[in-house]
């Protein structure tokens, strides 16, 4: 399912300056588009990502690349946070592929999310940025990163735990145990999101879910780890000012919590992780519901939360 996110198309600016931001991008005067976002970025005004927007999607990938560059003043450049539908540098990543970008002067913090994103979208950008079968084979690539509008605004895929109802039964859940705290990839797991919680146990995966599930009888089902993966992603990367390498990365960085460092250590973990997710009657729009047990440590995690806002 897409659904748009709610930002609404680039708006003009406010200085007086006579032609809207649209007007001068459908005309390709991307020099004086580039100056009123780096004037508006200097005097913090909210107008900067959306006349970013319209920089980074339309204009030519030298021109484009200039947002972040130094060249413009103190405040003018933008960095990692700048966005309006969504992060400038993700807008600028979907608009170009890999050769043309890695041939830009772009900051190392904005090439590295840009690598990312390719890698997300199916192009190789090296070694370090590809995609593991997990990562690659639960989700379709066109579906991974947001779409933008030339305008302004986005719209991105809706991807929940359990991704889908059908093959769910009855889960009998026990009593809620004991809980552990304070271990990093709890606190991790919590920082997903703001509108999900979670929750470590020592036990099965089921243990886990009693914590958080709405009661001891619930719809749900196992499932690999892939069909929940892309739910995570999109959930650490929900607000507009992230984008979806930065979800990869902090998934990677929860997971490496929970086996230890090293790529074969995540590989390890994801392939004897037992994964179940479950539904609840006031689910809305979005909801996750998924438990994650590790055998080699005897410990769950469960990470459950619905809203009805769309991301």
């Amino acid at each position: 399912m897409i659904v748009d996110n709610g930002t609404g198309p680039a708006r003009p600016v406010r200085y007086g300056w006579g032609p809207s931001g649209q007007w001068l991008a459908a005309r390709g005067r991307w020099e004086e588009l580039l100056k009123r976002f780096r004037l508006a970025r200097a005097l913090g005004d909210a107008l900067a990502g959306p006349l970013g927007h319209l920089v980074a999607y339309g204009a030519p990938a030298a021109l484009a690349a200039r947002l972040f560059a130094p060249d413009g003043g103190p405040g003018a450049a933008a960095t990692a946070g700048d966005h309006d539908a969504g992060p400038l540098w993700e807008v600028l990543a979907t608009r170009h592929p890999w050769p043309v970008l890695a041939a830009l002067p772009l900051p190392p913090a904005i090439r590295h999310l840009a690598a990312h994103t390719r890698a997300l979208l199916g192009e190789e950008t090296g070694a370090t940025y590809r995609l593991r079968p997990w990562e690659d084979c639960g989700w379709e690539r066109d579906t991974r990163v947001r779409e933008y509008l030339p305008g302004g605004g986005a719209r991105r895929a809706l991807h929940l735990a359990p991704p889908t109802r059908e093959g769910l039964g009855v889960l009998e859940l026990p009593s809620p145990g004991a809980r552990l705290t304070g271990l990093p990839a709890t606190v991790l797991l919590a920082g997903l999101s703001g509108w999900t919680t979670a929750v470590c146990v020592r036990g099965r995966a089921t243990d886990a879910a009693a914590q958080l599930a709405a009661g001891p009888d619930v719809t749900g089902g196992q499932l690999p780890f892939a069909a929940l993966y892309p739910a995570l992603v999109h959930l650490a990367s929900a607000r507009p000012d992230l984008g979806a390498a930065q979800g990869r990365l902090a998934v990677r960085e929860l997971l490496t919590a929970m086996s230890g460092p090293g790529a074969a250590g995540v590989d390890a973990l994801v392939a004897r992780l037992h994964c179940l997710a479950w539904t609840e009657p006031g689910d809305d729009l979005r909801h996750l519901h998924l438990a994650l047990e590790d055998p080699a440590t005897g410990l769950a995690w469960a990470l459950s939360g619905t809203t009805p806002d769309p991301a």
